[in-house]
């Protein structure tokens, strides 16, 4: 399947002091051009100060729907431990309907322990987070069909993760699209594992946008050539300097005019 290239720009919401600095620069990212807006589902900063400001993902994306006119948004990516999972589902659904359907549901299993640890939730291991993600995405897709109204669109689902036995399954089944951090050569491994996923549940594994970071422009051309279709540049506060995602943005609209003729 042939999909245009598309850039992200995930905005974390750590080390600004004031919520406007972030509300500038949502504004920034899509009068500059970005496909979609990301944030992030932690509590505390990734990097630098542990201790420095940070904002909360959900409530967040309720403003940037009503901010925003034209990007797509979401977490890249919800943490599967923090929220009940039917009430995640009513809040995608809510701000699916304020940005008028252009919400991503992105997902993952969780992995910063500081995050559970302090806000009281069971951090366990990786096995059992990842059979609460399964769970959970069952519960989603089953309360967003009962809904009422029920989302503007079907609801994109992003899953974010690498592993093979599990995470990858989970992709198959449920995935839209597919987030993960590998070069060229580690993608074209994980594509033939998700493939198989795929092939025994029945799904079709081109179907799933494969998304990856941002790495720069050679290694861009490389893993596009591999099947990447999404790249998101990550970017911190306070200043929230965009010359990269322009960068981007750049290489986005010199790859997409012959993408488009093909799909003419």
């Amino acid at each position: 399947m042939s999909r245009p290239v598309r850039i992200g720009v995930q905005l974390q919401p750590q080390h600004a002091p004031d919520y406007a600095l972030i509300r500038d620069a949502v504004l920034r990212a899509e009068d500059a051009g970005v496909d979609i807006v990301f944030n992030w589902d932690h509590f505390f900063p990734l990097t630098g100060d542990p201790a420095g400001a940070h904002f909360e993902c959900w409530t967040m994306l309720g403003a940037w729907a009503e901010q925003t006119e034209r990007v797509e948004l979401g977490a890249l990516v919800t943490g599967g431990g923090y929220r009940n999972p039917d009430l995640l589902a009513d809040m995608a659904r809510t701000v699916d309907h304020i940005s008028g359907g252009r919400l991503i549901l992105g997902i993952g299993a969780g992995w910063f322990q500081r995050d559970y640890d302090e806000y009281g939730y069971d951090f366990g291991t990786p096995g059992t987070r990842l059979n609460l993600l399964k769970d959970n995405l069952a519960r989603i897709k089953t309360r967003l069909a009962k809904l009422n109204p029920g989302p503007v669109r079907e609801i994109p689902i992003l899953i974010g993760g690498g592993g093979e036995r599990k995470t990858l399954r989970l992709v198959a089944e449920y995935a839209d699209i597919w987030h993960s951090f590998v070069d060229v050569d580690t993608l074209a491994h994980k594509n033939k594992v998700l493939a198989e996923h795929a092939a025994a549940v029945g799904a079709d594994a081109d179907r799933i946008e494969r998304s990856v970071q941002w790495q720069g422009r050679e290694q861009a051309d490389a893993l596009h050539a591999a099947g990447v279709t999404l790249f998101t540049v990550g970017v911190s506060g306070p200043d929230y300097d965009l010359g990269t995602v322009r960068k981007a943005i750049e290489w986005r609209d010199d790859v997409n005019p012959e993408l488009l003729e093909g799909l003419a």
